[in-house]
C-alpha cells in the first residue's frame, strides 16, 4: 500500500495526497483534535459549511517520474488525428512539465548552502530547456490546433521564468556562483524575450500585474483539460433530510391541533383569552419545531455519508472514480481504539479538552486502464485552517530576560497545537495509521511533525 502524504499547502492549509490504481479503493479517515480554547464546535463552526467553504478535492493523472513527461511527444509531432486527441496529448505533456518544475523547485528550495544549490538549479534549467524544445519543435500548422499550442507555450514560458526568478530570489546568495546564477537569468530573460517575439501578450496586460497574472490563471486551467478530472458534488441525504423535517412538523401540528381543539371547547366564544392562547400554542410551534428537527436530524444523519463527489474525464466524459464523504464532530468513546491509543501517547501537558472532527473519505476507481503512460491517478483534498483560527487570540507579548545586568525583552506570540490521526485503509483491509502535531498561529502555520507511524496490532 502507498502510503497518503500530508503536507503544507499555504500559509493557513494542508494537502492530503494519495495514488490510485484501476479499480482501486482507498479509504482515509481524519481525526482532529481542536483544543477547546480555540472556540471551535458544532455551532462555531457547521461542517456542511466548512465542507463547501474550506474543503477542495481534486483528482488528475499522476506520474512518479517527475523529472521527465511519460506523455510519448510523439503525439504532439503528429498533425492527424481528431482535434481532441491532439489537445489532450499536448495538456498532459504541458501539465507533467508544470508539475515536474514545482516539484524539483521546492526541493532545490531546501538546499541552504550555495554548493548545493547551484548545481542542482542548473540541473532543472538544462531538463526545462530541452522539454521546452521538444514542445517548441512540433508547432502545428493547423490554424484550428494553434490557439491550443500557443496558450499552453505562454503559460509555460512565463510560469518557467516566475519560478525561476522565485527560486534565486528565496535561494542562497553567493558571488562564487555567479556564473550559474547569471546562466538561470539568461534563461529567465530569453523566455520573456520569446514571448513579447510571438506576441502572445499586448503591452498593457504586461503592464498591469493583477492582469498578467489572472490570465495566466486562465491558461493554468486551459492546459489543465482533459488531466484534472471534472467533478460534481451532490448532497446524498437530501431527501432524508425532508422526509424527518415534514415528519417533524407533521407530528408538531397533531399536538398543536390538539391542544387547539381543546381551547375551543373551553370558551363558547371568541374572547382575547382564546385568541391569547392560540398565539402562545402557535408561537411555541415555531420556537419548537425547528429545534426538534435539528436535534432529530443530528441524531439520524450520526454515522451517515453526507456528500459524493463523481469525477469524469473531461473529454470522454467516462466516470473516473466515485468519492464519498463524511465530516462530523464525534465524541471520545466513538474513536477506534487505535486512533484513541496515538492521541494518548502525547505528553500529559498536552492532553487538554478537545473537539473532535472526523473527516472521511471512501474513493472508488471505476475504469479499468488509464491513458497510455499513466499507470495511477493522484487525488488530493486540500483543507484550509482559516475558519480554525477565526476565534484566536494573537496572545501577543513580551518575553523579558536578565542577561549580564541588563534587562532585555523580545516579542513572543501565541501559539496553538492540532493533534491529528490519519487512517489510510486499503481494499485488502490492511491499515497505515499516523499522527501529526500541527502547530500554527493566527498568520499560519509554524510546523508540521511527524509522529512515528503505526500498524494495527502494535
Amino acid at each position: 500500500m502507498e502510503k497518503a502524504q500530508l503536507s503544507q499547502d499555504e500559509n493557513l492549509s494542508i494537502k492530503i495526497s494519495q495514488q490510485l490504481l484501476p479499480l482501486d479503493s482507498q479509504r482515509l479517515d481524519l481525526y482532529f483534535s481542536l483544543p477547546n480554547e480555540m472556540g471551535i464546535s458544532a455551532s462555531t463552526l457547521n461542517e456542511e459549511n466548512y465542507f463547501f467553504s474550506s474543503i477542495k478535492n481534486n483528482c488528475a493523472y499522476y506520474s512518479a517520474q517527475l523529472h521527465l513527461p511519460l506523455v510519448r511527444s510523439r503525439f504532439i509531432s503528429q498533425q492527424k488525428g481528431e482535434q481532441s486527441d491532439y489537445r489532450l496529448n499536448l495538456n498532459l505533456f504541458s501539465y507533467q512539465i508544470k508539475i515536474a518544475l514545482e516539484t524539483d523547485i521546492k526541493q532545490v528550495l531546501k538546499e541552504k548552502t550555495a554548493e548545493e544549490f547551484y548545481p542542482q538549479a542548473v540541473q532543472i534549467a538544462e531538463e526545462i530547456m530541452a522539454l521546452l524544445k521538444k514542445l517548441r519543435r512540433y508547432s502545428p500548422p493547423d490554424s484550428k490546433l494553434s490557439p491550443f499550442f500557443e496558450n499552453a507555450d505562454n503559460y509555460l514560458s512565463w510560469h518557467i521564468e516566475q519560478s525561476f526568478l522565485k527560486l534565486l530570489a528565496l535561494g542562497p546568495k553567493s558571488s562564487e556562483f555567479s556564473v550559474e546564477r547569471n546562466f538561470l537569468l539568461d534563461l529567465c530573460r530569453s523566455e520573456n524575450k520569446y514571448r513579447s517575439e510571438q506576441h502572445y501578450n499586448s503591452q498593457v496586460t504586461l503592464e498591469d500585474p493583477n492582469r498578467i497574472t489572472n490570465k495566466m490563471r486562465l491558461l493554468q486551467r486551459l492546459i489543465e483539460f482533459g488531466v484534472v478530472f471534472q467533478k460534481k458534488t451532490r448532497n446524498l441525504n437530501t431527501q432524508l433530510k425532508r422526509l424527518v423535517r415534514g415528519s417533524v412538523t407533521a407530528v408538531i401540528m397533531s399536538f398543536v391541533m390538539v391542544l387547539v381543539l381543546n381551547a375551543r371547547t373551553s370558551f363558547t366564544e371568541v374572547t382575547v383569552a382564546l385568541v391569547a392562547l392560540l398565539g402562545v400554542i402557535y408561537g411555541l410551534r415555531e420556537i419548537f419545531k425547528d429545534d426538534v428537527t435539528r436535534l432529530i436530524w443530528r441524531k439520524i444523519q450520526q454515522g451517515l455519508p453526507k456528500w459524493q463527489n463523481v469525477f469524469t474525464h473531461s473529454v470522454t466524459q467516462t466516470r473516473i472514480a466515485t468519492q464519498t464523504l463524511w465530516l462530523e464532530y464525534i465524541k471520545n468513546k466513538h474513536l477506534p481504539k487505535q486512533v484513541d491509543k496515538l492521541f494518548q501517547k502525547r505528553r500529559h501537558q498536552n492532553k487538554q479538552a478537545a473537539q473532535l472532527l472526523h473527516f472521511r473519505s471512501d474513493t472508488r476507481v471505476t475504469v479499468k486502464e488509464f491513458l497510455p503512460g499513466y499507470d495511477e491517478i493522484q487525488q488530493q483534498i486540500v483543507f484550509n485552517l482559516t475558519p480554525f483560527v477565526r476565534y484566536l487570540k494573537k496572545g501577543e507579548g513580551r518575553l523579558y530576560s536578565l542577561v549580564d545586568g541588563k534587562i532585555t525583552s523580545q516579542a513572543v506570540e501565541r501559539r496553538y497545537q492540532i493533534n491529528l490521526v490519519l487512517v489510510q485503509t486499503d481494499k485488502e483491509q490492511q491499515q497505515h495509521l499516523q499522527r501529526f502535531k500541527i502547530t500554527l498561529n493566527r498568520s499560519g502555520i509554524v510546523n508540521i511533525e511527524a509522529m512515528r507511524s503505526v500498524q494495527p496490532g502494535e
